[in-house]
């Protein structure tokens, strides 16, 4: 096994003046490849952070496949700012994305789940764009994106897990419990009251990501999002998304099941490649679900 490089932990500022807290995971391949591999931009969840066992487990899967950057999105842990719940954090990524392309790699892949995942599909989309977010250009697209166990769009309360999040957001006791016992900074009022200032969710923005190539991954038992979920980016993300749908996977980095990270990690330069059919993977073991498949 060869030797890899320890942990590099840094600051990491965006375009709309927060720091955050990061660390960058040299890539650590068994395997000899052609080139220098990808990198992963890593965004968790909703009150993940970087040093937590089941975010740094799936950061140290990927990193046989890839470098990965990991970043505590704001108003999370040792980063400035407060939680915007997916609005924001696209500076967060792009940000993150930047670093990337100066440590060298010249393919990019943003890797979010949950909260993260609802990030990187707005980010990929708006980055594509002309349009400023928040009166600031996102310079720094994506080559691929994967986003786990997102939302389609916000202020869901299907599940009792969701409705205890919104609690936290939207109550003055909420947020203190947020703040103290998750550490997760969420501002008062978490989002503009008025319907037309609100951010796209998205559903609304996901196929703006084409061509850029996506991969939905989501659990049969994730208890925050159902499957109507997925199923909707995937529809709306059109023929450059794929969809899988995991036997026993539960919700985002806590939900893994043996063999996912890998799987992920080894289907990225397929990813890259445009899903291209003629791609050696071993498809018996993937769960994938063809775009057209959807609802059959």
């Amino acid at each position: 096994m060869p030797d890899r490089a320890p942990t590099v932990y840094r600051l990491l500022p965006t375009a709309d003046a927060e720091i955050l807290a990061t660390a960058f995971l040299d890539h650590g391949s068994l395997v000899g490849l052609a080139g220098r591999p990808p990198a992963v931009v890593l965004v968790p969840g909703f009150s993940a952070k970087i040093r937590q066992p089941a975010v740094r487990s799936v950061a140290e899967g990927l990193r046989w496949h890839a470098g990965v950057i990991m970043i505590e999105m704001r108003g999370h842990g040792r980063s400035t700012g407060a939680c915007t719940f997916g609005d924001r954090e696209v500076f967060d990524v792009d940000a993150a994305v930047g670093e990337a392309r100066r440590l060298g790699y010249e393919r990019v892949v943003t890797v979010g789940w949950s909260m993260g995942g609802a990030a990187v599909i707005r980010h990929a989309a708006l980055a594509r764009g002309e349009v400023p977010v928040g009166r600031r250009r996102l310079r720094n697209p994506p080559d691929a994106v994967v986003a786990v166990s997102a939302t389609s769009r916000w202020f869901v309360r299907e599940t009792a897990p969701l409705r205890r999040i919104l609690w936290m957001a939207e109550t003055r006791v909420g947020r203190v419990v947020a703040r103290t016992v998750f550490g997760v900074r969420i501002p008062s009022p978490p989002w503009p009251p008025a319907a037309a200032e609100q951010p796209a969710a998205p559903i609304d923005l996901v196929a703006q990501v084409a061509p850029t190539p996506m991969l939905i991954v989501h659990g049969d038992l994730d208890g925050y999002f159902t499957l109507d979920h997925p199923r909707a980016l995937a529809e709306a993300a059109g023929p450059s998304a794929r969809l899988w749908i995991v036997p026993g996977f539960g919700h985002a980095e806590a939900g893994v099941v043996p063999g996912l990270v890998d799987q992920i990690g080894r289907y990225l330069p397929i990813l890259l490649d445009g899903h291209r059919p003629d791609s050696v993977f071993d498809v018996e073991n993937v769960w994938e679900t063809s775009v057209k498949h959807i609802g059959r």
